[in-house]
């Protein structure tokens, strides 16, 4: 399962693009605060940091997207527990 598209939004949902056509919306509000997942309490950081890394929803580290300096969610979880949504960028156009 891989991932090849997020979209943060400001509730602590990302939207997450599967490559095999999926579109999961992903809760991480449960993480916030928790452990490493620490950083994700500063908005900014949540939102700007927010990217795909080793095949799955991540956050960069330093700003380098550096697959070793990241958080990542393993892209299973999304998957299962993730709610099917349609397209955002779909009601766009």
């Amino acid at each position: 399962m891989e991932v090849v598209q997020v979209i943060p939004k400001d509730d602590y949902k990302v939207v997450v693009y599967f490559v095999d056509g999926a579109i999961k919306q992903y809760d991480v509000s449960h993480l916030v605060g928790d452990g490493v997942f620490e950083r994700l309490r500063d908005k900014d950081f949540y939102k700007n940091n927010c990217t795909v890394l080793n095949g799955t929803l991540a956050w960069t580290l330093d700003g380098k997207y550096d697959k070793r300096n990241c958080l990542d969610i393993d892209p299973y979880v999304i998957y299962e527990k993730g709610q099917s949504v349609a397209d955002p960028l779909a009601q766009i156009a």
